[in-house]
């Protein structure tokens, strides 16, 4: 004969209540985490595997020595934004092809970027500047 008892255990577990705490922790480290970082940059660095090919106006190179040249002419830091104005003056788009040695400072690079935008506001122009890299092999 079987005996039962009066008091049953009961064997199941209602999941509702942890539904919401699993709600509630999503909730709240999708809130935490786009505080984190509100002012992170995402940067695109450039890859020297890109064929961008564009008519060139005009070349600036920057050897070992950290000395500007426009074309094969040496010139001052100084008197960059003036001489490169003066080649570039008669084409409003003209594109700058800026070609460093990869040991040089990125201060001489932003010199010559910064000549290149200087002469566009003052003058209303939109000349380019492009970085040029070696394909990889």
């Amino acid at each position: 004969m079987a005996i039962e008892t009066r008091n049953k255990i009961d064997t199941h577990f209602s999941m509702a209540s942890m539904s919401d705490l699993v709600f509630l922790l999503l909730i709240f480290f999708m809130l935490t985490s786009t505080l984190v970082a509100p002012n992170a940059i995402k940067l695109l660095l450039p890859s020297s595997n890109s064929k961008t090919m564009a008519k060139q106006s005009l070349s600036i190179y920057i050897n070992k020595s950290q000395n500007f040249f426009i074309g094969d002419k040496p010139v001052p830091p100084s008197q960059l934004e003036t001489l490169l104005y003066n080649k570039i003056k008669k084409n409003v788009t003209a594109t700058i092809v800026l070609r460093a040695d990869k040991s040089v400072p990125v201060q001489d690079i932003v010199t010559v970027i910064d000549a290149v935008n200087q002469i566009n506001q003052k003058y209303k122009t939109k000349h380019k500047i492009i970085l040029a890299t070696r394909p990889n092999r």
